[in-house]
């Protein structure tokens, strides 16, 4: 059975407002922990990821998939969605500006490649991104995702 983005998700905020690339982030950490999935320290986390390594985490044009290294901050395995009403920079010449950002709480390695091969699918779809980026309800985007993980189905 594929893994399904629309069921994983604990926490789908739409038209956002960041004024960076760490305020971005923030917001998919804030839905991370409000769904129990890390602490407040996983965010920081996050951010020194970014800091260190540069904004590989921008994975696709206007997508980020924010994330760290499992550690004691991830209570469990968990995903955050954020659309954002203005794009903010990270970056990544290739890929911003970001208008998505996906926070990503992984237990291990192999559950990171479980989220990250789902995401391939939705990504490679380019009418259904855009429907994701426009979306104004939470609703809206588990439709799309669920009807995405159908079709893959």
């Amino acid at each position: 059975m594929a893994f399904n983005l629309a069921e994983a998700l604990s926490s789908i905020q739409t038209q956002a407002d960041a004024s960076d690339w760490r305020d971005a982030i923030r917001l998919a950490g804030a839905g991370l922990v409000s769904g129990g999935a890390t602490t407040a320290a996983y965010t920081d986390e996050m951010i020194d990821a970014v800091e260190k390594h540069g904004p590989y985490i921008v994975i696709a044009p206007g997508i980020a998939l924010a994330h760290s290294r499992p550690s004691p901050a991830v209570l469990t395995g968990g995903l955050s969605w954020v659309s954002l009403a203005t794009p903010v920079e990270f970056g990544n010449k290739a890929n911003d500006p970001v208008t998505v950002v996906i926070g990503l709480a992984a237990v291990d390695h192999d559950a990171h490649l479980q989220v990250m091969r789902a995401l391939a699918g939705v990504l490679s779809d380019g009418p259904a991104m855009e429907r994701l980026r426009t979306a104004t309800s939470s609703d809206e985007v588990r439709a799309v995702l669920g009807e995405l993980a159908a079709a893959a189905a």
